[in-house]
């Protein structure tokens, strides 16, 4: 299998072709927070909480590290300023659905600076994406747009779903607990 050498936080590490940064900095124990990853789910990049600043051929720019895949020569940077403000804006946008202590705590989100019509759900997609990819159900989707997106069952698996449960343990914002496993 071929290797890719790169840099993460100016350690030198060699990674699988294919990995992701993500997945090349869990293996290595370098932190980047993230809420929509799952390591038996495909990359899906929806709440950027992983973002990470990367250069390559004098190009600098964010990413998001669970779905952007490693290559020879990379830099990657996970705490720069500027990826501490992308953060923190993520942070504010999902408040209160992700009020982690520890989170809140490292990037200074103490209270919610946008109106958000959430109050739960972070809409990371892990329980839309685990019933379309491993139960092959695809009970669970998402509907609406904007500040009105929400996670939905379709109709006619309501039963089921409430019943199968295999997702309520990979929600992280605790909408699915907090509702009684019942969906809107």
């Amino acid at each position: 299998m071929k290797t890719i050498r790169l840099e993460i936080d100016g350690k030198t590490i060699q990674a699988k072709d294919g990995a992701t940064i993500l997945e090349t900095a869990i293996e290595n124990h370098i932190y980047i927070p993230t809420l929509c990853y799952h390591p038996g789910i495909a990359p899906y990049g929806a709440c950027r909480l992983c973002m990470v600043e990367i250069s390559k051929d004098g190009r600098t720019r964010l990413v998001a590290s669970c779905a952007y895949p490693v290559q020879d020569g990379l830099v990657v940077r996970t705490n720069t300023d500027k990826v501490r403000k992308i953060r923190r804006l993520i942070l504010e946008l999902l408040y209160p659905a992700v009020h982690d202590e520890l989170l809140s705590k490292e990037y200074g989100v103490e209270s919610p600076r946008f109106a958000s019509g959430q109050t739960d759900c972070h809409l990371c997609g892990l329980c839309v994406r685990y019933c379309a990819e491993v139960t092959k159900k695809n009970a669970v989707y998402f509907q609406g747009r904007g500040i009105d997106r929400q996670v939905a069952v379709l109709p006619e698996f309501e039963t089921e779903c409430v019943y199968c449960g295999k997702c309520y343990t990979l929600c992280a914002g605790g909408w699915i607990v907090n509702h009684g496993g019942a969906w809107a």
